[in-house]
């Protein structure tokens, strides 16, 4: 359900862009030619030199703040750089789902059940509130994740090569594997969801199918939607907020024109969001031709279209709630972004790579407290 949106030991060379060639198999190199003039002949010499001396400059690939034997267990199981090498396959599994990237997807199946108006807190409308957040969480996220992570695989081979893909960690086969089980999963309990509801129209598997359609072209090639910075990280946002919001509205609801619209309204911010992830992979998607837009704009620029982006869009849906006769929610919404700003000139304007996690888990909060006021406001 998700796209996607905005991060491992040993380099498999036949899926990187480098190679290291004609490794050196004698205790001595021949330097440059050392050439002595006599009256009667011309001596010619080569000089040695110790291989100690001249060695292969490869970068090192588990540098400890990006994982290796010493990185962080819990952000193995989450995805998220600082991860520890595991060799526990199930643990990798999970890994590459990134379950840090649930969250928002099971928030954004909060929102719309309540924006529809019609969630009571009966054990049958809470059972199908969570089929509906795993449907979005673990098994379409993670669907989205794994289908990245295995389409990313020769960018994380400079970008982060201690990644599970990249570093031989997991098969080709159990990858594909796994992005076919969760996808089919997802699209399953879609049906079963809509079926519960007793829908004449199957929305939610629609929506399903929508949702896998935009992440494996956002992703994969021909299209590719990642490739261009406005397009891919649009797709991303509406996959974060608006997609799962549909979902929950849809299970409880009627979903409306108008909250179609405000709802992309909001993945402009969802935008921005996933701009903070692009400053990490610069070097990777220069590498590769991929116009993220700090790589079209510089650091400088795109961080300032970033925080922006998600400023302006929540600024804009409080006058518009304002506008609809709802002061109080747009208030309160005023007030959840200031601390999002505040946050924003701390950690991300100063170093967007250094602070990216610490600014991502401070000022994230806010935003998405501001998308319940929102749907609490649109379904009084």
């Amino acid at each position: 359900m998700a796209s996607a949106l905005n991060g491992i030991l040993s380099i498999r060379l036949s899926d990187a862009s480098w190679s290291i060639s004609n490794p050196l198999r004698t205790s001595q190199l021949a330097s440059p030619l050392s050439v002595s003039f006599t009256p009667r002949r011309l001596v010619v010499r080569a000089t040695e030199t110790d291989t100690n001396e001249v060695k292969a400059k490869v970068p090192d690939k588990t540098p400890a703040a990006a994982g290796g034997s010493s990185g962080s267990s819990i952000n193995q199981i989450l995805g998220i750089k600082g991860a520890k090498q595991e060799t526990d396959k199930w643990k990798i599994r999970v890994q590459l789902t990134k379950p840090v990237t649930w969250p928002p997807l099971v928030w954004g199946v909060v929102c719309g059940a309540a924006a529809s108006g019609n969630f009571h807190w009966s054990l049958d409308d809470m059972a199908k509130a969570l089929v509906c957040m795993l449907m979005s969480g673990p098994c379409l996220t993670g669907y989205t994740q794994t289908l990245n992570d295995w389409y990313d695989r020769e960018i994380d081979a400079i970008n982060e090569p201690y990644r599970p893909i990249p570093s031989g960690a997991i098969s080709e086969f159990e990858v594909i594997t796994q992005i076919w089980v969760l996808l089919l999963a997802g699209l399953g309990l879609a049906g079963l969801l809509d079926v519960w509801a007793g829908h004449d129209v199957p929305v939610l598997f629609y929506l399903a199918v929508g949702g896998s359609l935009l992440s494996y072209i956002y992703s994969a090639p021909p299209l590719k939607l990642k490739q261009n910075g406005w397009i891919g990280n649009f797709a991303l946002g509406a996959s974060y907020i608006s997609l799962p919001w549909w979902a929950g509205q849809a299970l409880f609801g009627t979903l409306t024109p108008d909250i179609i619209v405000l709802t992309l309204l909001y993945s402009i911010a969802g935008l921005g969001i996933a701009i903070v992830n692009d400053f990490k992979s610069v070097e990777g998607d220069r590498a590769l031709g991929l116009q993220s837009l700090p790589v079209a704009f510089g650091t400088e620029t795109a961080k300032w279209i970033c925080v922006g982006a998600i400023d302006v869009t929540q600024i804009s849906v409080a006058g518009y709630l304002l506008g609809s006769g709802k002061p109080y929610y747009a208030l309160a919404l005023l007030g959840l972004i200031v601390p999002q700003v505040f946050f924003q000139f701390k950690y991300f304007l100063k170093d967007p790579v250094k602070y990216d996690v610490k600014y991502q888990a401070s000022a994230q909060p806010f935003l998405i407290l501001g998308l319940l006021v929102t749907a609490l406001a649109t379904s009084s």
